[in-house]
């Protein structure tokens, strides 16, 4: 069920250029955040032969090379990806650097399976996302969940709710903080989909839509809400309440989804 695009493929900083930057160095950040990948491999491996710059640019590199991973699967990308990671000395980055470090690892593990371990390394980035803006950290967030969930997916019951009650505390602290943030209204509703507490995804799928103008992103949002709640809340909860009551209220369910929908435009 998790339809939310993960196309923050960004979430490395559109840097201001510091006077003692390469211009090399620039440009491959400036390449990056173009999406252009190829451009931004090639200004970095320039960069990476210069001292003072090599392990900026390295991870430049890296994180362009995970991208393009993540557009053509050639695994000689993962393999590159991994190899700039490691030539990294993270004592040698500063401020916004340090934060896509972090979550370039996760990103590598996440593209090789390990979830959990990318879950732990995209927690870290965000307990430390201060340098962020909204947008990024928005990005972020969704890695972590998605991460979480992907990791939930193959532990057992014990561990996989003790994994939903995860991102159901940490989404409703965004919430808090940030009524409109689209990963924080969208993972609640699902993670509370996924500890089986179809009555609480139901409410917070309601709310999620009536949050969605709050933020950016309302119309993906709300699409992604309506694919959970028709695809899944609706047809589980109403499974239960038939077990319940013997009667099926499949139809009555779909009926009050479309009544919030118009309701709330």
């Amino acid at each position: 069920m998790r339809v939310m695009v993960l196309a923050m493929a960004a979430l490395l900083a559109a840097h201001v250029a510091d006077a003692a930057e390469p211009a090399s160095l620039t440009r491959a950040r400036t390449l990056y955040n173009a999406a252009d990948y190829d451009g931004a491999i090639a200004a970095a491996a320039l960069a990476r032969t210069q001292t003072p710059a090599a392990d900026a640019a390295a991870l430049v590199e890296a994180r362009a090379r995970l991208e393009r991973f993540r557009r053509n699967a050639d695994p000689e990308d993962l393999m590159a990806a991994r190899d700039a990671l490691n030539t990294i000395r993270a004592s040698m980055l500063v401020g916004r650097d340090q934060v896509d470090f972090l979550v370039g690892l996760g990103q590598s593990l996440y593209l090789t399976d390990f979830f959990g371990a990318a879950a732990d390394l995209f927690d870290t980035a965000l307990e430390r996302s201060a340098p962020l803006p909204d947008r990024d950290r928005m990005l972020l967030l969704d890695w972590w969940a998605t991460a979480v969930d992907r990791e939930a997916r193959f532990a057992p019951p014990e561990r996989r709710m003790r994994l939903a009650a995860q991102i159901i505390a940490r989404m409703d602290d965004e919430l808090r903080r940030d009524p409109g943030s689209a990963p924080a209204n969208y993972w609640l509703a699902v993670a509370a989909r996924a500890a089986g507490d179809l009555d609480a995804a139901w409410d917070a799928a309601v709310a999620a839509w009536v949050r969605a103008t709050l933020g950016p992103g309302t119309e993906q949002l709300r699409a992604d809400i309506d694919r959970l709640v028709m695809q899944a809340v609706i047809p589980e909860r109403a499974r239960a309440h038939r077990a319940r009551d013997q009667v099926d209220p499949t139809d009555a369910m779909r009926a009050q989804w479309e009544s919030v929908k118009q309701q709330w435009k």
